[in-house]
């Protein structure tokens, strides 16, 4: 019998946590810091604040939400990924203000209005319902606040986009290899990136999940991109 996207998902993470935070770093030439840091400006997080970080992996943003929410603050990082948690755990160990959960994006554990700001980083596309994900997403952040996602994008500039794709299909799942012995396993990373809406559909859809002055902002030529949403305020 075929597996579900999400048993596969899960699998693939569970194979790959101990060596996932050195191959971030080695696919995205480590670019992925600097998208996030910009990413962190534009959310202005002020201290004292709740925040959740879906599909949060090691807990990288998870951490940077500490920092900037300080011990008066409260973070809740959530993943389905046990061994991706038992990773993040040892990182978060001098954040007392942060929460480490195993729980499903689909149907996150909290009740509506509880966060000022929910944040996704490269886990969108790996849930089998993007949509029901950005629901949940806006169901649990407060009036007001904001929903954020950074994930790989589609870029439509003619020619980069072949070169993404190359990259993505043949080079990625050699690092993979080299780095992680998971040939396998970063070449299905790869397909999730490729089926990925790109940033105008992205944009839609965070509409249709009921946020609105959704914007968004492409990163190194549209090879990634945040998406950020509010929740109307009643």
């Amino acid at each position: 019998m075929a597996k579900s996207k999400e048993e596969h998902v899960h699998e693939v993470f569970e194979s790959i946590s101990e060596s996932y935070d050195k191959m971030n770093g080695v696919i995205s030439f480590q670019m992925h810091v600097g998208w996030r840091n910009d990413t962190m400006k534009r959310m202005a997080v002020k201290p004292g604040s709740k925040a959740l970080d879906v599909c949060c992996g090691t807990a990288d943003w998870t951490i940077a939400l500490a920092e900037a929410v300080g011990e008066q603050g409260e973070v809740k990082g959530l993943d389905f990924s046990k061994n991706m948690l038992k990773v993040g755990e040892q990182k978060v160990i001098p954040y007392p203000q942060i929460e480490l959960i195993q729980g499903n994006a689909m149907e996150l554990p909290f009740p509506d209005d509880t966060f000022d700001y929910v944040t996704i980083g490269f886990g969108l596309r790996n849930v089998p319902d993007y949509l029901q994900v950005l629901k949940e997403m806006h169901r649990v952040v407060k009036p007001g606040g904001v929903v954020v996602c950074l994930e790989t994008s589609q870029s439509e500039i003619p020619g980069y986009r072949q070169l993404f794709r190359f990259y993505f299909k043949y080079i990625m799942p050699l690092f993979g290899k080299m780095f992680a012995k998971s040939y396998k396993e970063y070449s299905w990373l790869q397909e999730s990136a490729n089926d990925f809406p790109g940033m105008k559909k992205l944009a839609v859809m965070f509409g249709q999940a009921g946020l609105e002055k959704v914007t968004y902002k492409a990163y190194s030529g549209g090879a990634a991109a945040m998406h950020m949403g509010f929740k109307k305020v009643r």
